[in-house]
């Protein structure tokens, strides 16, 4: 994360009238707190590398029985997932009047444009880090979206 990024997230916060934000990634830890009359305080921290990686999380529809519940959480681990980047708005088409980007079904490649993220009035492309077929679609369109929020599952096969 560089400098124009941080400072962007500063002023999103800033406006969104939130109290105070954590942002931990790979190799640094971001903490922002608006405090009284404006203020925003900044606290940065490199943070040590983690040796695991655990699979994204899916979520798991309920079913009347316990069991179909444990085989779609099995069938989901199968699956890679498209993470949101950055905080903002989950948008499925470029505009309105526009198709949508991905369907259930379509198969993407690795940096096709699968939705857009608007963060402070800017309209970020979010592109596929996988190759697949898009096999569900995780968030709703124009809603708000956190940072490595799964929003599509692919199969790679």
């Amino acid at each position: 994360m560089d400098l124009k990024e941080i400072q962007n997230l500063i002023k999103f916060v800033a406006k969104s009238g939130v109290h105070e934000v954590k942002l931990e990634m790979k190799d640094i830890k971001i903490n922002i707190r608006n405090e009284a009359k404006g203020a925003t305080i900044v606290q940065a921290a490199p943070q040590a590398p983690q040796l695991v990686a655990a699979p994204a999380a899916a979520p798991v529809q309920e079913s009347a029985t316990s069991g179909t519940a444990v085989v779609e959480e099995n069938a989901d681990a199968n699956y890679l997932t498209i993470t949101s980047p950055i905080i903002g708005t989950f948008y499925r088409k470029p505009s309105p009047d526009k198709p949508t980007f991905v369907n259930i079904g379509d198969t993407v490649q690795n940096d096709s444009i699968v939705c857009i993220v608007e963060a402070m009035k800017l309209f970020n492309e979010i592109e596929s880090e996988v190759s697949g077929k898009i096999v569900k679609v995780l968030v709703e369109d124009g809603t708000p979206v956190e940072f490595g929020q799964a929003l599509f599952l692919v199969d790679p096969s």
